[in-house]
């Protein structure tokens, strides 16, 4: 079985990242090394949730490592949350992006395999005779994965005052979505200025959702 370095400690942890941040090129990359190899049991976590997918589990710690180095490398002390919980979402969506990918390859190729002929002997292909697209078991699980995702940044990425605005918008708060001009009123500032917010915060969600490669 295969053995990992011990975990940092949070000090250890707050060390190496001001010491990638800050440091000289070397001790960037020095510090960088370190931060991988001590979360790479990280990999190996986050893989438990697909010990049952046909697939090829060298790949899919392959990918997963990269996922790893993505998440440190985008990782940065105000997030909110510490190193390990910010990485294993980025392990998990290259790992997600993966199947993703092999799961559409996998479609298109049985698409187009002949499953008979027709009278007049020509071949008949499963497109053919598709009335609508299935639901993609991947698909779904990576919407809902970056639904959570989301909601799990919400609170450390916007202000008090962008939470509230994009929690009425889009009817986190009510149920029902509110229109700018009705959050104006009753806020007591002007629709351009709820307008202003709104963008602002999207931005900022945009930004961190795409830190994880998220949204490809």
């Amino acid at each position: 079985m295969k053995t990992f370095s011990r975990p940092l400690t949070p000090q250890e942890e707050a060390y190496y990242l001001d010491l990638y941040h800050h440091g000289d090129a070397v001790q960037a990359k020095e510090a960088l090394d370190v931060l991988i190899e001590r979360n790479l049991r990280l990999v190996t976590h986050v893989l438990k949730k697909y010990q049952n997918v046909q697939d090829d589990m060298d790949d899919l710690i392959s990918h997963g490592t990269i996922g790893l180095i993505k998440g440190v490398k985008n990782y940065s002390p105000d997030k909110g949350s510490r190193l390990a919980t910010f990485a294993a979402k980025c392990i998990e969506n290259e790992i997600l992006m993966l199947l993703r990918g092999r799961k559409k390859i996998a479609r298109e190729v049985s698409l187009y395999e002949p499953i008979g002929t027709d009278k007049e002997g020509n071949d008949i292909q499963l497109f053919d005779v598709m009335e609508a697209k299935q639901p993609d078991v991947i698909e779904t699980l990576q919407f809902h994965e970056d639904v959570l995702f989301l909601k799990q940044i919400f609170g450390t990425v916007l202000t008090e005052r962008e939470q509230e605005i994009i929690g009425y918008r889009y009817g986190m708060i009510t149920g029902e979505e509110v229109t700018q001009r009705e959050i104006g009123e009753q806020l007591g500032i002007s629709r351009s200025y709820v307008s202003r917010i709104e963008k602002r915060a999207l931005q900022k969600l945009k930004a961190a959702f795409e830190s994880c490669g998220r949204g490809k």
